[in-house]
């Protein structure tokens, strides 16, 4: 049976922030900041590269203490998206810590309305959880969050020191980083004539009407009007500008009509299987790609852009602590398991996705067979994150334009 990409947690859509916005989190419709001024001072922050935040650890927060021994007999409750964790992974932690008896429980949601409906219920007390950045702040403000005790991570230092001191969390009082992803545009050498790389505009091509039926679009509002901005040499994805968001609308309106697009997040198996010809992608699903191909087809055939310059959309995701979780100790001990070099590789190898780890580089991916040569512009570099763009948390007002836009390309794909 067929994987599902881990990018369905992304796939919020105008139903998710109607969820936030009604209390789940934080109000996502209320006026906020875009400065970044705490609670009380114009609304909730907003974490940003020019705008780097330190969230505060209340006293009654839940940080443990040093030297604790982990739980005996317990039940760590991991929750995250559907196969987004190599199982050998998660026995190889539990066999580490044998002797205490330890257990590994992983939960799966499809969507986040799902995850933040069983967070706010309270059903499982949930140890770990696998946010994006742009959520840690709903988290963090809303109390759902445990606070880290440094002490008991000590494989920080194996990862990108941009990680080690994010500007969406600074100190890393909360998160620590799990993997990075490009967005960019994927194709089949043997269906497409062009040399996508080589175009004067790549994102042009998915609006060539010659692909019509072939086209794939991520089911994702954040990327595809990113996607269009983009193409029109506008670099703020971010924007609250209505007339960009009224040409990314129309021109999204017109790409549905003129080749049908395919729009999902199965990008990684309609490439394979020859649905789509062309298809915006992440850099992670092109990864695992190769491994969806039908029988006997070679995934030579299967190539991936990304800006060369680096200056597209880069994003990651992060391991945070729940505050509900009953084995804190372990808890850590995980993200400190999943931090390692030798561990963060090997999960690579099975969810395609790559970690943020000092010893990665191009060559070594693709010498350690983690990707194919034809692939290798998946590979996402440190440089990135400083020429590359990131999708914030949005003002709740322009979230909600976003939103409608999208919507209207949608009705009509």
């Amino acid at each position: 049976m067929a994987r599902m990409s881990r990018r369905a947690f992304l796939n919020r859509s105008a139903a998710t922030a109607l969820a936030v916005s009604g209390g789940v989190l934080l109000s996502a419709c209320g006026d906020r900041d875009p400065t970044g001024a705490p609670p009380g001072a114009g609304g909730p922050q907003l974490a940003s590269p020019e705008n780097p935040v330190t969230w505060p650890v209340p006293a009654d927060a839940g940080r443990i203490a040093d030297g604790l021994a982990p739980e005996q007999g317990a039940t760590l409750r991991v929750y995250n998206w559907s196969e987004y964790i190599y199982k050998k992974v998660v026995q190889d932690f539990e066999k580490k810590y044998k002797k205490y008896d330890v257990k590994v429980q992983v939960s799966t949601y499809g969507n986040m309305d799902e995850a933040v409906a069983k967070l706010r219920g309270g059903q499982v007390a949930f140890d770990v959880l696998f946010p994006t950045y742009d959520y840690l702040g709903k988290l963090v403000q809303g109390n759902f969050l445990r606070p880290l005790n440094h002490s008991y991570i000590s494989n920080i230092e194996q990862v990108w020191p941009a990680f080690q001191n994010p500007w969406y969390d600074q100190g890393w009082n909360y998160s620590v980083p799990y993997t990075i992803y490009s967005t960019g545009i994927a194709w089949r050498v043997d269906k497409v004539k062009d040399d996508i790389a080589k175009l004067p505009n790549p994102y042009e091509a998915l609006w060539d009407e010659q692909y019509r039926g072939k086209v794939g679009i991520l089911d994702d509002y954040r990327e595809g009007i990113g996607m269009t901005l983009l193409k029109n040499g506008i670099t703020d994805l971010n924007t609250g500008n209505q007339d960009h968001l009224n040409l990314a609308r129309d021109q999204l309106v017109a790409l549905a009509k003129a080749v049908r697009p395919r729009v999902n997040t199965n990008d990684y198996i309609d490439l394979p299987e020859s649905k789509t010809w062309i298809t915006q992608a992440w850099s992670g699903d092109m990864v695992n790609a190769q491994y969806y191909m039908p029988k006997g087809q070679s995934a030579d055939v299967m190539r991936y852009w990304f800006p060369e310059d680096g200056k597209g959309p880069v994003n990651s995701d992060l391991i945070v602590l729940l505050r509900t979780g009953k084995n804190p100790v372990l808890g850590h001990l995980f993200m400190n398991h999943l931090l390692d070099y030798d561990v963060a590789v090997e999960n690579m190898s099975w969810n395609g996705y790559q970690p943020p780890q000092n010893k990665l580089d191009p060559a070594e991916l693709v010498s350690q067979e983690l990707l194919p040569k034809n692939l290798e512009a998946a590979t996402v570099l440190p440089s990135y994150f400083d020429t590359g763009y990131r999708y914030l948390e949005l003002p709740g007002e322009v979230d909600d334009r976003w939103h409608a836009a999208w919507q209207e390309f949608k009705a009509g794909a």
